[in-house]
């Protein structure tokens, strides 16, 4: 009932008082309600550590949304810092003073994964990233290099590192066995030489995570260098890029960051630059540039004279990107930060937990194997969207329905009745 009464006020009035304590505070309860200036001011608070399950901190809404590692919902936070931006965009007098501090979000970025800010560079999306490192290693190249991979790594680079293998990479594809890769598969597979291990530090199918440490002590023994997704780790499992030794690693934003489609990040370790080619020309990773043919130009021998940025940003960079994104990300970085990975964490697993022993109570195999700590939990069905689809709909439960499979991810804003929503509609398997 508190809820529903909850919901007709958010419908009603704006921000209830209840989300304005528990959640932003009552500034951004101010702000959303009185308008775009009102909005800026609470988007340039700084979050503050807040207690789980944050439901505050998101709109209400009738669905146990159990599908955040499809696309997480985005924040009150995060709407705010957008509309702040967008305020700037439309010309709002009062948002002429704004400025989108692009540079800085890559410095929040790195602090999160504890990289350096300039190993870190915007790039569109994940598949992005990992295509622009294979080019940068000059894969495919003239045929005879070695790529080793795993059949856990994200299902749309399948496609990718088949195409490799078609024009000349040698490919090496980990099975997983009962739900991992196994370090002994990966010692034989590299046993060869490779100049690439790609992967995915945890899984997109049932959140197997890589001891990605273990994986780069033994890969850079054999020469390779090690390519990570952390699309499924950064936000919600805690990442050391340093710690692990990784050289590439690359996250969209829409997942566990809170952000939104067209954004990510790539990490290129500062001691593998030297070894990349160039494969991006891109305007926004020149540092100097002095053209020579406009009216006015110093006179000089070429078009232009001009210099790449030494950093991730000059080796990678190409055109725009999102900026309405970036608004956002500021807000939900400094959230997620604030909060504590190591916390966020917790949360899930308290959640993830109660569904790994209730499944196969109810007959069901989970494909996530049980140390896994991510907020992942994937379990075989056959015809999963027509075994289960209808009652999940009906019971206003949101997950990830595959073919033969279905996958649930919890986040920050989760809680027990969500987990009790969807064991309630869930038929026997």
């Amino acid at each position: 009932m508190a809820y529903k009464q909850g919901t007709e006020a958010m419908a009603g009035a704006g921000l209830t008082r209840r989300q304005a304590i528990q959640g932003l505070g009552a500034g951004v309860a101010a702000g959303m309600a009185a308008g775009p200036q009102a909005a800026r001011a609470a988007a340039a608070t700084a979050p503050t550590a807040t207690a789980l399950p944050a439901r505050a901190a998101f709109a209400p809404t009738s669905l146990a949304y159990l599908d955040n590692g499809s696309q997480h919902p985005l924040s009150l936070g995060g709407q705010a810092a957008i509309e702040t931006y967008l305020a700037k965009r439309r010309l709002d007098p009062a948002a002429q003073g704004y400025d989108l501090d692009e540079e800085g979000l890559l410095a929040k970025f790195a602090r999160l994964i504890n990289a350096d800010p300039d190993e870190v560079t915007y790039v569109q999306s994940t598949t992005a990233a990992e295509q622009m490192v294979l080019r940068a290693l000059d894969l495919p190249g003239n045929g005879g290099a070695r790529v080793v991979t795993d059949t856990l790594h994200f299902f749309g680079s399948i496609p990718l590192y088949e195409e490799m293998a078609r024009q000349g990479v040698n490919v090496t594809w980990v099975r997983a066995v009962d739900g991992r890769i196994r370090m002994e598969d990966m010692a034989k597979a590299l046993a060869a030489g490779a100049r690439l291990v790609a992967l995915s530090h945890v899984s997109t199918i049932n959140g197997f995570e890589h001891d990605l440490k273990a994986v780069c002590d033994l890969a850079h023994a054999h020469g390779a260098l090690v390519y990570a997704d952390m699309i499924h780790a950064a936000g919600c499992v805690p990442v050391d890029v340093k710690a692990s030794g990784v050289d590439f690693a690359a996250c969209a934003s829409y997942k566990w960051l809170m952000g939104d489609f067209g954004l990510g990040f790539l990490y290129v370790r500062r001691d593998v630059w030297p070894r990349l080619k160039r494969c991006a020309y891109g305007y926004y990773g020149i540092d100097t540039f002095q053209p020579h043919i406009y009216p006015l130009d110093p006179p000089g021998a070429a078009v232009a004279d001009y210099a790449f940025a030494d950093n991730a940003t000059g080796r990678f960079a190409l055109g725009t990107h999102s900026h309405a994104v970036i608004a956002q990300l500021h807000h939900s970085l400094d959230w997620i930060m604030a909060t504590g990975v190591a916390r966020i964490q917790a949360h899930a697993q308290g959640l993830v937990a109660r569904l790994k022993a209730e499944l196969p109570a109810r007959g069901y195999t989970v494909m996530t194997p049980p140390e896994c700590r991510a907020p992942i939990v994937t379990a075989i069905c056959a015809d999963a969207r027509a075994k289960i689809g209808p009652a999940m709909a009906a019971a206003g439960v949101k997950l990830t329905l595959s073919a033969n499979r279905f996958r649930l991810t919890p986040s920050v804003q989760n809680d027990d009745a969500d987990i009790d929503r969807f064991l309630a509609a869930l038929p026997r398997a």
